[in-house]
């Protein structure tokens, strides 16, 4: 039985959503979920653009640009519940409504809003984010792909990784520089793009084979003398970083509901199995050794969900902590999912070694989730960094 979410008073429209949520990842996502990561070199849309048909790619958009103008801790329960059903499905979601649509929302104009913002609330149009380059991973302010003023617009050159939806996708939020090669300004010196996949120039690599999260697209992008209006450009030139920090606050929340519902659907999968697995006549439920590890991985869920649901509040409420709940709440749910589904494939045994059953999986999937949006270690950094900032403003 799932979680009821009991403690958090859910509102009568929350919890319809929520149902209706956790009915698609138990029906229509976890059935395919193993057969997309075993197609690893392929990419399966249909999924995604399911979760449009449902309204679910843009939740966090307002109503008035034609979405459901809901909270961030309602959309944190839903992507918790896709993930549950399938993690690969679940970050082409998260990476949609949090980066370019919530860049737009904030940054973009009317006429952006129209274009863009609309379809894409209304799942017409998929969105994928694109910060990182080979040399430029935590340190993103180093990118290196150019944008130069080609009359009234720009021209772009360069080459991009780990970009997230970036075949399948019909926009990309792109971070280039905007600044003179010859006079760099550092963050100072990024602008923020939107960059239609059926550009000129825009050239995709292959799908890159990763360890965990097969069904998901990850490719690396090549721009080649890739022309753009100056429609294209979001905001002004130099404050692209900046707006990429912001978007990814949201996002570090929605990498980590990603996370728990990854821990949770472990969980749940070792409970059931220790029930079956009978060892010395009895389930090894009976035996207090796996009862411990499973009380342990359940304790753990519910205080990283916990910790999110404090972070989303404050998100939110545009708190000044908002900037280190995030990043407390991201560390602790990627380092939570990993050590639960750890702990899960240890309850299987050798069978949770086995790739015929989903603990395998999901301890593959759980990975990434410390690495990507702000490793464990850049987190670390920004919650030390922020915890000085904050005794700073006390004194």
């Amino acid at each position: 039985m799932r979680r009821s979410h009991a403690g958090a008073r859910l509102t009568e429209e929350q919890r319809e959503i929520l149902l209706l949520a956790r009915k698609f990842a138990r029906n229509e996502l976890r059935p395919g979920a193993e057969e997309r990561d075993e197609n690893e070199d392929s990419f399966d849309l249909g999924p995604v653009r399911q979760l449009g048909e449902l309204g679910f790619l843009g939740m966090l958009i307002p109503e008035e640009y034609d979405g459901l103008g809901l909270d961030m801790l309602t959309y944190l329960y839903v992507l918790e519940e896709i993930a549950w059903g399938d993690a690969s499905v679940a970050v082409s979601m998260s990476v949609h409504n949090s980066l370019p649509t919530q860049t737009l929302v904030r940054h973009g104009t009317e006429e952006q809003k129209e274009r863009w913002l609309k379809p894409m609330a209304r799942g017409e149009l998929l969105g994928a984010f694109s910060l990182s380059e080979a040399d430029a991973g935590s340190d993103a302010a180093a990118i290196k792909a150019q944008a130069v003023r080609d009359g009234d617009g720009w021209r772009l050159n360069g080459a991009k990784m780990w970009v997230t939806n970036g075949v399948s996708a019909d926009l990309v939020l792109m971070m280039v520089r905007t600044d003179d090669p010859t006079d760099r300004q550092g963050s100072s010196g990024i602008g923020a793009f939107l960059v239609p996949t059926d550009a000129d120039g825009y050239i995709p690599g292959k799908k890159e084979r990763k360890m965990g999260l097969r069904g998901s697209e990850t490719v690396s992008l090549t721009l080649q003398d890739l022309y753009l209006g100056p429609e294209h450009l979001i905001g002004e030139p130099g404050l692209g970083f900046r707006y990429a920090l912001e978007a990814l606050e949201g996002g570090r929340l929605g990498i980590a509901a990603q996370a728990i519902g990854i821990a949770e659907a472990a969980l749940d999968y070792a409970r059931d199995y220790a029930d079956e697995r009978v060892q010395f006549g009895r389930p090894i439920s009976r035996f207090q050794g796996i009862q411990f590890k499973l009380a342990d991985m359940a304790t753990r869920v519910e205080a990283a969900r916990g910790l999110l649901y404090r972070a989303a509040l404050a998100y939110d409420a545009d708190e000044p902590r908002k900037r280190k709940l995030s990043s407390m709440a991201k560390l602790h749910a990627s380092e939570t999912a990993t050590w639960v589904t750890r702990q899960a494939v240890q309850v299987f045994g050798g069978y949770g070694y086995s790739r015929e059953y989903p603990v395998e999986r999901l301890f593959r999937d759980a990975k990434v989730t410390e690495i990507y949006e702000g490793t464990s270690e850049i987190h670390r950094i920004i919650i030390a960094r922020e915890l000085y900032l904050e005794r700073g403003n006390d004194q």
